[in-house]
């Protein structure tokens, strides 16, 4: 029986408060978040995480101290292991968890996956669209960490794949049909924010989500009032937008209520849980955005679970090593961030 390591990569959250600092220093040294060499980025990481550490707390204390992320992708991994026993009934496949800027961290992972002694490795983000600031950063640091055996490929991205698509898709219906219908509703769908700079040098991620957002509204099956938005921006450099603040004063002004969707998100962290749930929703009723709805993360649902097994097999079926995505999308000849073009995440 031949083994297979499949190893989940998701950014990582505080596991508490004494916690919040350390994780953002881990994000903010990050030369893939910033990018000064390290004599100027590491004093910027230590200053921006002090500056910030009360604010997170804040945050992180309405979810009771610390993130849910790691028992989300915990029960994503979960899922996925009971698919693949399903699928491939003849490898032992074991599902791992690297996370970026918090434990368990690369280093651990990479440990625990050498001691598996894998046949085989497949690199799975949870992070649908590609980036240089999130896969791309998962991937050198796994590549920096790890030395057992074991030949890897990576899941570069999924933007379009079927079945993160049905998941979206099934999630909207259902949000839909419990609202009475998409009548006097846009559909705002919300994805992390970068800085225009980032995607103008050629990072593949904007693209990527909009591609997601078609896709979509396509299985949807009509043509629904809606928006591409982003959220979660710090800093003074000019962000992708419109942001999801913009999107929720426009859709008022309109005379229409909101339903977002995080698009870019397939598990529950602070960015929904407190960013949407919270702070938006306030900014809804404020400014007379009504009703404001929010569609789950996908967690573990059916379909795109489904999914990640299916990119999964896919990527143990292709020869050689390296990147590929899974589903139909290629990245537009400019992106040359794309991992499987330009190789330069």
């Amino acid at each position: 029986m031949s083994r297979l390591a499949v190893v989940l990569f998701n950014l990582g959250g505080p596991d508490g408060p004494q916690a919040v600092r350390p994780f953002l220093f881990n994000l903010f040294r990050d030369p893939a978040i910033i990018g000064a060499p390290a004599p100027v980025r590491y004093p910027l990481a230590s200053y921006l995480s002090r500056s910030r550490e009360k604010t997170a707390k804040a945050n992180y204390a309405i979810l009771g101290g610390g993130s849910p992320l790691l028992p989300e992708t915990e029960a994503q991994a979960k899922a996925l292991g009971s698919e693949l026993a399903v699928r491939a009934p003849d490898v032992e496949a074991r599902v791992f968890i690297a996370m970026r800027y918090w434990k368990p961290l690369a280093d651990e992972t990479a440990r625990e996956v050498a001691a598996f002694a894998p046949d085989e490795i497949v690199l799975l983000p949870l992070y649908p669209q590609y980036s240089t600031t999130t896969t791309g950063s998962s991937v050198k640091d796994w590549t920096r960490a790890y030395r057992g055996p074991g030949r890897t490929r990576v899941v570069c991205c999924y933007p379009t794949a079927p079945g993160l698509v049905a998941a979206h898709a099934r999630m909207i219906e259902r949000a839909l049909e419990a609202a009475g219908g998409a009548r006097n509703l846009r559909l705002l769908f919300s994805a992390h924010g970068l800085p225009k700079k980032v995607v103008d040098a050629g990072d593949p991620y904007q693209a990527q989500v909009e591609a997601t957002v078609r896709t979509v509204l396509a299985e949807l099956g009509g043509e629904l009032d809606h928006q591409v938005c982003y959220q979660s921006r710090v800093g003074p450099l000019e962000w992708l937008g419109p942001s999801t603040e913009t999107a929720i004063r426009q859709a008022a002004a309109d005379g229409k209520g909101a339903m977002v969707i995080p698009i870019a998100f397939v598990s529950e962290h602070v960015e929904t849980l407190v960013e949407l749930d919270h702070e938006y929703a306030a900014l809804a009723r404020d400014v007379g955005c009504t009703p404001y709805l929010r569609v789950p993360a996908l967690g573990t649902a059916p379909d795109f679970v489904a999914g990640l097994a299916e990119a999964t097999l896919e990527a143990v079926g292709r020869a050689g090593e390296g990147a590929a995505p899974f589903g139909p999308w290629l990245c537009p000849a400019e992106h040359g961030k794309c991992a499987c073009r330009g190789r330069a995440a």
